[in-house]
């Protein structure tokens, strides 16, 4: 056996960040089913280990790890120990985020920025970080962004969120082109409308809204097929590079009076 390798090798293993509730959960009910062992990993232990509990996982099947994303340290350590006792995971999906809106004009909105970037861009690199020279060395794995396909055109009121985004797809992008070769894939994923907590206190429209089940399954066939870039679902891709078609007085004309994002402060 190699080191770092769990004596359930045989089974793959996948560790997800935001694994206790919408989509991070969805995406660890679809690999269970699929064979995989589980890494899960949120803020939130007594609640993930409930639902764990509840899906009959024993401690072969699914181990929780408590961390925050947004403090490196955390998350490193994490996935530090999810090496030690599980192994070098086969897929790691850095899914935590956060989705608030803001207005540059109040200043306690640029301290929500901040911490929507360290938790959405710097905490997905943290998530990544442990797992990199592992995978590089046995020569196989998949480190999945996810990102949203509010990434493709900024929109009033989510000027953080849009932006995280958006870096997320070049981070991924950037990192793809660095592990060129290893073995190891890189995955972008770009949700559309999911119906999770976050997108529930949504006051505009959302078409083309997809359960987290929904997500979870198309979301599992990308990553299987180490798809690069995949906006899911594809309805939502096509409208978004559209609107990135768009002259920007068209564009801007387009979304006046839209409704915006609530922010932290419930203004």
């Amino acid at each position: 056996m190699n080191a770092g390798e769990s004596p359930h090798a045989a089974q793959p293993l996948v560790f997800i960040t935001g694994a206790s509730s919408g989509i991070g959960q969805a995406l660890a009910a679809r690999f269970a089913r699929a064979g995989y062992r589980l890494a899960l990993v949120a803020r939130r232990v007594p609640e993930m280990q409930t639902w764990a509990d509840g899906q009959g996982f024993d401690a072969v099947q699914c181990r929780v790890y408590g961390a925050d994303v947004a403090d490196t340290d955390s998350i490193v350590a994490a996935g530090q120990a999810c090496i030690a006792t599980q192994g070098v995971p086969d897929v790691v999906i850095a899914n935590a985020g956060v989705s608030i809106g803001m207005d540059t004009a109040v200043r306690e909105d640029i301290d929500v920025m901040s911490r929507l970037l360290a938790t959405n861009n710097v905490g997905l690199a943290a998530t990544f970080h442990p797992f990199v020279t592992g995978m590089s060395a046995r020569g196989s794995g998949a480190l999945v962004g996810i990102a949203s396909v509010a990434a493709i055109r900024g929109l009033p009121g989510h000027a953080a969120y849009c932006a995280s985004k958006a870096a997320v797809v070049a981070y991924c992008e950037s990192l793809r082109g660095e592990l060129r070769g290893s073995g190891v894939a890189v995955v972008t994923l770009l949700p559309g409308y999911v119906d999770t907590p976050l997108t529930q206190q949504n006051r505009y429209s959302m078409p083309f809204l997809l359960s987290a089940e929904a997500f979870a399954d198309r979301a599992f066939a990308a990553i299987e097929a180490r798809t690069s870039y995949r906006v899911i679902p594809w309805q939502m891709g096509v409208v978004a590079k559209l609107l990135r078609l768009l002259p920007n007085a068209l564009f801007d004309r387009l979304l006046a009076g839209r409704p915006r994002k609530h922010r932290q402060t419930g203004a």
